[in-house]
């Protein structure tokens, strides 16, 4: 059994209470502790009970973070299209400012942190498909699991106003001692099957690609990235805690991720790094061009040879490269990568691989730095302002998270974002699947099809489908 000591969030308690009546303002309060490693899964899935709908996950492909976040403490959002960035990172900061933090300890990732994601293209006209997330949205979790490095923290966060006592404390203690006695219990996972799988306007989608190679072959665009929908059906309604089970498993080289709003999970486990800031050091990833694994080690290496010569996904990648680098150069002192790209081997797919790493300047947020980045080319296209345009006026899909900036930011600064690809909306007994190609002046539909096909596979096998 997990316990942790009551007394001290009880004495931080009573000076946040006073501390809040003297500013007449509430007060957020943070308690941070060291505990004995929980499962992750364990801890999400016993979750449900107090918090289903108030949930999120986050591993990253090392495996050296892992955060789970229960109930909603706070909820920051910006619907504005324009500067949603800087709005939500305004707002983050006004909430903890004057914050009391009792946090000994120096790991990033502990203590007020907030979680969650930002649409594709806040100007693309809303659908029904994403109506419970809001354009930029992002939780604070009302407690949450720190696995970092394998070392196990527990951070409680509770906002007192000036009208509040002891009492309100009292009752968070009750409810985190219950949600520790939990764990005790164990859990059984629960499949729901897949029934039937409908591609959403396949023929429909070729002939745009057909249009976009035409219009790129006459115009001033290098590329556009085209993306379409695979909605599935099931006999029971889809628990994340199963999917996540699976993509644990299968995709454990990845970002996977869960981030619940109402009754609806958005999950996925996606290869691309948008940007990681720890400290004064910043990372990020190119990643397009890509082919499949192969059934043997020779065939393989041999599929992974012709990506590394492949004129189309060389020039593709290139294209990457350039605006993250120039988009970094803008915010750091320094900016390190490498000459020639290398492979990135997942489970069903292989990619064209850069890294990239920084030094930032003085002042330099890392929502300034998902602003510059977002989309990138393998996402967006290139010039991006025209390239966006293209997707908004050509695509039918409403792509809401999909392809946009998710992760989070704790209280220090640091952080972390992926590019939310390989990723699915559950939504009760059906799910929403996502996957897309860059289309170039020498693209053929057909082929992109089925690069679109083999990017759905690593979801579809996580729902259990074929």
């Amino acid at each position: 059994m997990v316990t942790i000591q009551e007394t001290g969030l009880k004495e931080i308690g009573l000076l946040a209470i006073n501390q809040a009546k003297q500013m007449g303002r509430s007060i957020l309060v943070s308690d941070v502790h060291k505990i004995d490693p929980i499962d992750p899964l364990l801890f999400f899935h016993n979750g449900r009970e107090l918090f289903l709908g108030e949930r999120f996950f986050w591993k990253d492909p090392s495996d050296e973070m892992l955060l789970i976040g229960i109930g909603i403490l706070k909820q920051i959002q910006s619907d504005q299209a324009a500067d949603r960035f800087f709005h939500v990172e305004s707002m983050w900061k006004e909430f903890i400012t004057e914050s009391m933090i009792n946090n000994p300890y120096t790991e990033n990732g502990i203590g007020p942190l907030m979680f969650g994601g930002f649409s594709f293209d806040p100007y693309k006209e809303k659908t029904n498909l994403w109506l419970k997330y809001g354009e930029s949205q992002l939780h604070v979790p009302k407690y949450m699991l720190s696995i970092i490095k394998g070392q196990a923290f527990f951070t409680t966060n509770i906002v007192c106003s000036q009208n509040d006592d002891l009492s309100l404390f009292q009752k968070v203690l009750d409810e985190r001692t219950q949600l520790l006695n939990s764990l005790h219990k164990g859990f059984q996972f629960k499949s729901a099957n897949l029934l039937d799988t409908k591609e959403v306007s396949p023929q429909e989608w070729k002939v745009t690609v057909d249009e976009v190679v035409n219009d790129l072959k006459k115009g001033p665009m290098k590329k556009v990235v085209l993306a379409r929908e695979l909605r599935l059906f099931f006999d029971d309604t889809i628990e994340a805690d199963t999917v996540l089970s699976h993509l644990l498993e299968e995709q454990r080289e990845s970002f996977i991720f869960a981030f619940e709003t109402n009754d609806n999970c958005f999950i996925g486990a996606s290869p691309e790094r948008l940007v990681k800031k720890q400290e004064e050091e910043v990372f990020s990833t190119c990643l397009a061009g890509s082919i499949s694994r192969g059934k043997t080690s020779d065939e393989d290496q041999l599929l992974g040879d012709t990506l590394l010569k492949d004129q189309k996904n060389l020039i593709e990648h290139q294209f990457v490269v350039e605006m993250i680098q120039n988009a970094m150069e803008e915010s750091c002192e320094e900016v390190i990568l490498p000459a020639n790209p290398q492979l990135m081997k997942m489970r069903d797919i292989q990619h064209l691989y850069t890294p990239v790493v920084g030094k930032i300047k003085k002042d330099t947020s890392i929502l300034l730095l998902v602003d510059r980045l977002h989309p990138t080319p393998a996402l967006g296209g290139l010039p991006k302002k025209e390239a966006i345009e293209k997707i908004r006026q050509v695509e039918m899909l409403d792509r809401g998270y999909y392809a946009g900036p998710l992760g989070w930011i704790d209280y220090k600064g640091n952080g972390e974002f992926a590019v939310s690809i390989r990723s699915g909306l559950l939504q009760g007994k059906e799910a929403s699947l996502f996957a897309g190609c860059g289309v170039v002046a020498d693209s053929d539909s057909e082929s992109e099809y089925l690069e679109t096909s083999l990017k759905f596979r690593p979801m579809l096998t996580a729902l259990g489908g074929k």
